[in-house]
Formats: C-alpha cells, structure tokens, sequence
C-alpha cells in the first residue's frame, strides 16, 4: 500500500470511528490526513455534505496545499480552515473536525474544559479557545490556525472542536 492509500484508509477509519462513537451525527465533522507524493505535500480529506459513517476511500478528496483540487469531487466546506492549519505548522500530519456532544455543550456554555491528559507536561490548564465565526469563512480559518499554533485541540465557541495530530 502507498502512503497515499494508507492516508485515505485512515481518514475513512477515522471517520468511521468517529461517527460510531457519536462524537459526529448526520453530515457534520470533517478529517483530513497530509502526506508527501513526489515531494508535494497532499491532503486526502472527506467530502461535503457526507455523512462520515458512510464515506468510501473513492470518495476521499485529494487537494494540494495551495488549494487545487486533484481528484474528482467536492471537499469539505473547512477545506480552508484544514490548509491553514497545515500551513501554520509542518509538523502536524492530521486533523479531526468533531461535533462531540461533551465537547459542544462547553462550547455553548462559559464553562472551560481542562487539561486532564496525562501526557507531558500540561502547559495551559483549559483547552484554547476562539470566538465563534462563520463555518467555512476565511476568518475562521485564520483565527484557528492563529490559536493552534501552540495548541492540539481547540474549541470554537458555540460550534465544535479540532484536534491535530502528527499521525493517526
């Protein structure tokens, strides 16, 4: 298997994972892996308005980093959002757009989520946080890569949550 194929089975994996764990419903959420083909960098990432319980490998949209489509198809609506992360930082290999019903209550309350992992160091004590912005804007994309430069997850206030990850 390529590492081309091996990224796609783990966006649709994941995505799977996620919708069986309700931490997405319908056709919300959205996860995208990067990976390096013939020196450029790609992003394999789900489509649009798919429910992420039903997303097949041939329907995973490959995308460069400056935007331009590769495949056939439309991605998710925070295709943006996902190239600005990757921009921000060339260490991380992965993203995980969920709608975790936990996680989205905070995000509605003015309740903060802390830090509990146990691994490392915990530098701040709550999860990074931004005002909400319109799902899908170029504000949005900027003011998330902006808070996730020193960050792994974070919660969009009102909305949802991200994560990054240098693998899956």
């Amino acid at each position: 298997m390529s590492d081309k194929d091996d990224n796609i089975k783990s966006v649709v994996d994941v995505s799977k994972y996620l919708f069986g764990r309700k931490l997405v419903s319908g056709k919300a959420g959205n996860v995208s892996a990067r990976f390096n083909d013939n020196g450029m960098d790609v992003i394999a990432i789900t489509p649009t308005m798919k429910s992420l319980g039903k997303v097949k490998e041939e329907e995973i949209i490959l995308i460069d980093i400056d935007g331009n489509n590769l495949t056939k198809g439309t991605p998710s609506s925070e295709i943006y959002l996902h190239l600005a992360i990757y921009k921000e930082k060339d260490d991380i290999g992965a993203i995980v757009h969920t709608h975790s019903p936990f996680a989205t209550g905070f995000a509605f309350s003015n309740k903060r989520i802390k830090r509990l992992e146990g691994f490392g160091e915990i530098i701040s004590p709550y999860l990074a946080e931004i005002e909400y912005e319109r799902p899908g804007s170029d504000e949005l994309a900027v003011k998330s890569a902006e808070a996730l430069k020193n960050e792994d997850v974070l919660i969009l206030k009102k909305s949802w949550s991200y994560i990054n990850r240098k693998k899956y």
